[in-house]
């Protein structure tokens, strides 16, 4: 098992960035692939983005590519770059890592066996 701890949410203008981290202590940490996931309220969490456990491949949701971009440390950390933020973007954001043999890309909750406790993002209009 793996722990995921998020931070950097905030409030920010439309069209601003924030970058969220995501620091993992447990097993192995280039053994798993990790994800970004939010949940805005009334809303299911949906799929944002993944990092392969090399970092060597990403993947992204059609609503956030070319506007966030995930990347991660060799030793500990993953990270969420978001910029051009809309107010759509507004949600929770959570950070998760897969388990063994997890096809690619990971982009169903149940890909994902380890999850972050959440970091709020606020966009304003």
């Amino acid at each position: 098992q793996v722990q995921l701890v998020e931070s950097g949410g905030g409030l920010v203008q439309a069209g601003g960035s924030l970058r969220l981290s995501c620091a993992a202590s447990g097993r192995t940490f280039t053994s798993y692939a990790m994800g970004w996931f939010r949940q805005a309220p009334g809303k299911e969490r949906e799929f944002v983005a993944a990092i392969s456990g090399s970092g060597s491949s990403t993947y992204y949701a059609d609503s956030v590519k070319g506007r966030f971009t995930v990347s991660r440390e060799y030793a500990k950390n993953t990270f969420l770059q978001m910029n051009s933020l809309k107010p759509e973007d507004t949600a929770v954001y959570y950070c998760a890592a897969t388990g063994w043999g997890t096809l690619w890309p990971p982009t169903k909750l149940a890909d994902f066996g380890s999850w972050g406790q959440g970091t709020q993002v606020t966009v304003s209009s």
